[in-house]
């Protein structure tokens, strides 16, 4: 049996209040720098600030990877292109339909209460390229794959991945 192994990797959209944040802690932290010259103690808000913005610029540039390799996607959580850390991994016999988020096939699903993981671009593209996961009954997975990974997944799966 051969096996199919097909791996993509997709970049979150920084937000908004993300870059702002980041803006302004790197801002406070040169200007404390500059006071410091003046007032020795503010040596601790220089360095609260600095740490402050490492930390924001880490956890605002994500990427995902997903990897599908013998029924099984699993998806990486990639921060500032440094820090990797397993999200999760996800059966194909456990899924319950894989479609397009705009898809009609999705229809039977929406009124439920279900838990959501995002691991897409974070963003409505023109065309939108999305695709919705349902999980065992109670998850709801989104994720941005590429071209190659849905068709390895319908080969996989024929009967649960639509492409609309």
């Amino acid at each position: 049996m051969s096996d199919v192994y097909v791996e993509c990797l997709v970049s979150a959209k920084k937000s908004v209040t993300a870059k702002i944040l980041t803006v302004v802690l790197i801002v406070a932290a040169v200007l404390s720098f500059l006071v410091m010259f003046i007032l020795p103690i503010a040596i601790l808000p220089a360095a609260l600030a600095g740490i402050g913005a490492y930390f924001a610029n880490l956890y605002s540039n994500v990427e995902y990877e997903y990897l599908y390799l013998d029924k099984e996607i699993t998806v990486d959580k990639i921060l500032a292109q440094s820090k990797r850390k397993r999200v999760a991994a996800y059966s194909l016999d456990r899924m319950e339909i894989f479609a397009p988020i705009k898809s009609w096939h999705l229809d039977n699903f929406k009124n439920r209460n279900v838990k959501v993981a995002d691991y897409s671009i974070g963003q409505e593209l023109q065309p939108d390229e999305r695709y919705v996961m349902y999980y065992e009954g109670g998850m709801k997975v989104i994720f941005s794959p590429s071209a190659e990974m849905v068709k390895a997944l319908k080969n996989a799966a024929p009967r649960k991945v639509f492409t609309d």
